[in-house]
This record gives structure tokens, C-alpha cells and sequence, in this order.
């Protein structure tokens, strides 16, 4: 996929709200050879998905050996909005808490009072953490308005053919 046409998928208003949200899951392939998809919180830089992580946490020796990932984004509610991403995931290493996770988990309600509670625990816990980030080198939005999952596509063409 050209990078002017995952620009495009990406600049949607769909798209933005959807990476605007706080979960995705991502997806990879671990050290046994199978198959992984985790919930992870991610922010959106404007060029980069980025999630940050425990230092030991066992994906990061998959990663390392396979970098290919991929990623969905969505929503609950009917008719569901779908992205679609992949990329390869580069893992950087970083002393303390990285801005971008007290940044994505903002979202979640909390009291200013939890809020600061919850920022202690993280920066006792924590020494470091790895961030994973993803350059998308793959997009796709399924809306169920302009656009559909592939396989659906083609059922609406062979119909349109029948007549």
C-alpha cells in the first residue's frame, strides 16, 4: 500500500475517531509460533501508534524476533466502525515513565485525587518501560457506509452482476 493511500484511510472522520479512542489490539506472532492478540492502551501521534509497556513483558522477546503486527481499532455499537492497521512494531527502551502512557491512560475517570494517586504508583512500579511504536504501512477502515469488509464487497458485486 502506498503511503498517500494510508494517508487517506487515516485522514477519514471516521479514522480520527478511532484514533482518537484508547484500546487497540494488537496482534502478533510468539516465540512458540502462534498466534497473540492483546488489548493495549495506544495514543496517536499524528504519524505513529505508540504504546508503552512493562520492560519484562514476555511480547517484547516476539517482537524483537518478528516485528510484523498488526492492529484493530473499534467500536461497540452498531453499525461498527473498523480500522485496520499493520506495520512493524520498533521498541524503544526508556528510562523512567514515557509522557505518552500517563497520557493515554488520561482517559479513564478518576478523581484528580486517583489521578495522583495512581501517577505515585506508576512512577514506584516502574524504573522504565519499553515504548512500541507502530509506523502504519497498511490501512483499512470498514464503516458498513462507504466502505466493507472485502469479502462482503465482492458477495455485493457478483449480485450486482446477477442482476
Amino acid at each position: 500500500m502506498e503511503q498517500n493511500e494510508i494517508t487517506e484511510v487515516l485522514n477519514r472522520p471516521y479514522s480520527k475517531e478511532l484514533l482518537a479512542r484508547d484500546i487497540t489490539r494488537l496482534a502478533y506472532v510468539a516465540q512458540d509460533g502462534t498466534p497473540r492478540s492483546v488489548p493495549m492502551a495506544f495514543t496517536w501521534n499524528g504519524a505513529e501508534i505508540v504504546m508503552c509497556t512493562a520492560k519484562n513483558m514476555p511480547k517484547l522477546r516476539s517482537l524483537r524476533a518478528n516485528p510484523a503486527v498488526a492492529m484493530t481499532i473499534d467500536t461497540e455499537s452498531h453499525p461498527p466502525k473498523i480500522l485496520l492497521l499493520r506495520g512493524r512494531a520498533e521498541l524503544d527502551v526508556v528510562d523512567g515513565i514515557p509522557q505518552e502512557y500517563l497520557t493515554m491512560n488520561g482517559s479513564y475517570e478518576m478523581t484528580p485525587e486517583q489521578r495522583v494517586e495512581w501517577e505515585r504508583e506508576v512512577r514506584s512500579l516502574y524504573d522504565g518501560m519499553v515504548r512500541i511504536v507502530v509506523t502504519p504501512t497498511w490501512a483499512k477502515l470498514i464503516d458498513f457506509e462507504e466502505t466493507l469488509p472485502s469479502a462482503v464487497e465482492e458477495l455485493a458485486r457478483q449480485r450486482a452482476e446477477r442482476g
